[in-house]
Order: structure tokens, then sequence, then C-alpha cells
């Protein structure tokens, strides 16, 4: 976490899920799609919703809320696929709605409380104020599968 101290410019995409806002670092979102029912897999995760055709490339989705732990609720037109890559893994993530892009520095962004990973995988990696407005920043390793965590 040394880096967070540092005053790098960072770029974030904020969205929304439930009544709360999270963000990603802009630099992992490949598109950003409008809802587009999936294929279900078997034997998948209940927050796994299934697949899509991304332009000819099967891309898995995950239901973010319910893969953060939050109540499930009905999907709408209005939701949202974030398209994000983290190494080698595309991944759809759907959320509520996508709310904006936000710039500022790694110096404005806090390391969450350690009660608040107790127990779980640190998803949070930082949280930062905006006009009293509290953003997670989401740690994308923790949330996406990657083809060396399901090998190990």
């Amino acid at each position: 976490m040394s880096d967070i101290k540092s005053s790098t410019p960072v770029e974030l995409l904020t969205f929304r899920l439930s009544d709360q806002e999270y963000s990603l670092d802009i630099m992992c979102v490949r598109e950003i799609r409008g809802w587009t029912r999936t294929t279900p897999l078997p034997h998948a995760p209940s927050y796994m919703k299934g697949v899509i055709n991304l332009r000819g490339t099967v891309l898995p989705v995950m239901d973010l809320a319910e893969r953060l732990g939050l109540p499930p609720r009905e999907h709408t037109d209005r939701n949202v696929i974030i398209v994000v890559k983290f190494e080698e893994t595309m991944t759809g993530l759907l959320v509520d709605a996508v709310s904006d892009i936000i710039a500022l520095t790694s110096s404005d962004l806090q390391p969450p409380p350690d009660a608040a990973s107790a127990g779980g995988p640190g998803v949070i990696k930082a949280l930062t104020l905006l006009d009293d407005r509290m953003i997670r920043v989401l740690e994308l390793s923790e949330i996406v599968p990657t083809l060396q965590s399901d090998a190990a």
C-alpha cells in the first residue's frame, strides 16, 4: 500500500450497486455496454449470470452486487455491463448504472479499515470522499477469477 501515499494521478469509473457507489481503475475497463441476456452455465457460482457473445468472444458475466454479498435485485434494461480486463481475463461486471469518470490523485485515496476485511477477501482497495459521497475503490484481482487462481 505504499503507492497510496504518493500523488500519482488516478482515474476511476464510478458506478452504482444497490444504493452504494463503487469504482474501478479506468485502465481496467475495456467497454461499457447495455444489458444483454446471458446464457447460463450449469454448476457456475450463483453470482455468475452466464456468458454473452461479445463480437465472437464468449464473455463471462458476473452480477457484481451478488459477488460482493449485496442483496439480490431484479435486473432491468437499465442495468449495464462493464467489460474489464484483468491480466489476460476479460469479464463482464453487471452493475445498476455507470455514474461518471473521476480524476484524483492516489493521495486522495484512503486504505479501508482493517475491520472491513476481517474474514473475507480484500475486495475494497481504497476509499475516497467526493462531494460528501463515500466511493469504494474495488480490488479487481479479488473479484475476477483468473486462470492462475483456478489452477492453483
